[in-house]
């Protein structure tokens, strides 16, 4: 995933746009994984793992963002996708060996606090995020990013947020909604919208599928 907006309160709403190479196969949010059962999400067929993992019973959900620096040596590299399932299904911040991993962020939401989990390849580093709306992306917390600078204003005064996701897929990259066509023939794109709001009476979590419209 590339983009990840989340606000406090009740409901605490995450919204994430997930950005991938479009001929990377994957499926839609269903209880994918007997080893985390209840726990939902998209699964990524080439890895196995999600970028996006729901906990309904435990009012819980995690967000996996790639994140830049020192990449993990390829004779030792685990997938990231495993991270979120994990976080949403225990509540914990991932206990294990980070040098196997690519630098990512991990958010992990629950009605108590939401935590930012970063690891650059180096050095770990766990923050609450603040009150009011906070924007992740690849980059991490990063005001100066293109993309934060010209939406996050924007989900800070918007009553609905889906309204701002319906934009035409563009090559800027301050677009929140992409399309990269590549000199190889490949495309990256926006390929699924997601939006999770958890109150103490229940989880709601729509998912919107863009591929249809990426041959347009």
């Amino acid at each position: 995933m590339c983009t990840l907006i989340v606000r406090a309160g009740q409901p605490l709403t995450l919204l994430g746009v997930r950005d991938e190479f479009a001929d990377r196969p994957w499926e839609g949010p269903g209880e994918h994984w007997p080893d985390y059962p209840g726990v939902i999400g998209g699964r990524d067929l080439k890895a196995g793992g999600t970028w996006l993992a729901v906990n309904p019973a435990a009012r819980r959900a995690a967000a996996l963002l790639n994140g830049h620096g020192r990449p993990a040596p390829e004779t030792t590299k685990v997938s990231r996708g495993d991270l979120a399932l994990r976080a949403a299904y225990t509540g914990e911040m991932p206990d294990a060996d980070l040098t196997h991993y690519d630098p990512f962020h991990l958010v992990l939401a629950d009605l108590a606090r939401v935590r930012l989990f970063s690891w650059d390849g180096e050095r770990p580093v766990v923050s609450d995020l603040p009150g009011g709306t906070s924007m992740i992306v690849n980059s991490g917390l990063d005001p100066a990013n293109e993309r934060v600078i010209a939406y996050l204003p924007r989900f800070e005064t918007a009553e609905v947020w889906r309204e701002l996701i319906t934009a035409v897929p563009s090559a800027d990259p301050g677009a929140l909604i992409v399309r990269h066509e590549l000199p190889d023939g490949r495309v990256f794109a926006s390929l699924s919208v997601m939006e999770v709001a958890l109150a103490p009476d229940g989880v709601t979590y729509a998912f919107t599928d863009l591929t249809a419209d990426l041959d347009g």
